[in-house]
């Protein structure tokens, strides 16, 4: 338990973990997972102290994805019996955010299926995003690929986030995604990053992922220099390739959540998909294993907890809802 403490010190002062202090944090068998929690929480509470972010989303177009991601209940190639439909309205947009908003949410994001949006639903988003600035929404997207014009025109509508995930680690991404490749993930992150915007990026893990894969990703997203890092938690679908996946444990997810506190000491690490179903009764202790952030409400296909459940429990840990 010291060293960890020890390492999460030393990250204090700017210091980068080595290979081979990677490589202990990796090995750490999953039953000594409270060794990580010392340093973790220092490391939180240095980022963020008792203030907890809260976002939540929307998924404002469904289904009927090109791409072949093995764990996505969205995808046209596999039988998930995931309902289709169109881009919302961006009147019904921008009225989901100010209610969120209004229930004590931070940010508000509208996230759609796809490789991209054309240009007539970009601008539909941005006359949401628009909507959503003048009543003081903190309005964020998810909206695949897009082109630097199209970026621009979301930021000067008053997007302020863009969110894309790079969904694993390089080294595991082929496993998980023939239709395209990492590269292009990145490439959009850079772009958004490019426009001026705030970055979230992250990944779904519990895809068959090893530890090393973790910190892989994690070098990654130090490199790109991403504001906020979502961690998803796989829900095996039925009817996609990873529907009898069983990688995942309590135990793993936390130390998936310090691994990345450890290696991102000044990002916002963000828990969402899956964090119930994974993590049961020792969900609370998300935030000993350093997350400072949770997404609540529905996710993208599956129920989530309302607000009001996650921002009592922010309340009664000693925590702050941002």
């Amino acid at each position: 338990m010291q060293y960890f403490l020890d390492l999460a010190k030393r990250v204090l002062d700017g210091h980068s973990p080595s290979p081979a202090e990677q490589k202990r944090l990796a090995d750490l068998p999953c039953s000594q997972i409270s060794r990580l929690f010392p340093g973790s929480a220092v490391l939180r509470r240095n980022f963020s102290g008792s203030t907890i972010s809260v976002c939540s989303i929307t998924n404002a177009k469904s289904g009927r994805c090109s791409e072949d991601c093995a764990f996505c209940a969205q995808s046209a190639r596999y039988l998930s019996r995931t309902e289709s439909y169109p881009l919302k309205d961006p009147l019904e947009l921008a009225d989901m955010g100010k209610r969120n908003a209004a229930m004590g949410v931070e940010r508000f994001s509208v996230v759609t299926s796809g490789r991209g949006l054309s240009p007539d639903e970009v601008q539909n988003v941005a006359t949401a995003v628009q909507d959503m600035a003048a009543r003081g929404v903190h309005a964020c997207a998810s909206l695949g690929v897009l082109a630097k014009e199209q970026l621009d025109l979301l930021k000067k509508a008053g997007l302020k986030r863009y969110h894309h995930n790079l969904e694993t680690a390089p080294g595991f991404f082929s496993r998980i995604c023939t239709t395209h490749d990492f590269s292009l993930r990145v490439h959009t992150v850079r772009a958004a990053r490019e426009a001026g915007l705030s970055v979230c990026s992250g990944a779904v893990f519990g895809l068959g992922e090893s530890d090393a894969h973790v910190l892989e990703l994690a070098l990654v997203l130090k490199e790109l220099d991403v504001d906020a890092v979502p961690v998803n938690f796989l829900v095996p679908v039925t009817g996609t390739p990873l529907e009898n996946a069983n990688y995942l444990s309590p135990y793993r997810c936390l130390k998936i959540i310090a691994i990345l506190r450890y290696m991102l000491p000044h990002k916002e690490i963000i828990v969402c998909g899956g964090r119930m179903e994974n993590l049961g009764v020792f969900h609370p202790l998300i935030f000993l294993a350093g997350a400072s952030g949770v997404m609540t409400g529905n996710y993208l296909t599956r129920s989530g907890r309302s607000i009001k459940e996650d921002l009592q429990l922010i309340k009664d840990l000693g925590l702050v809802p941002e």
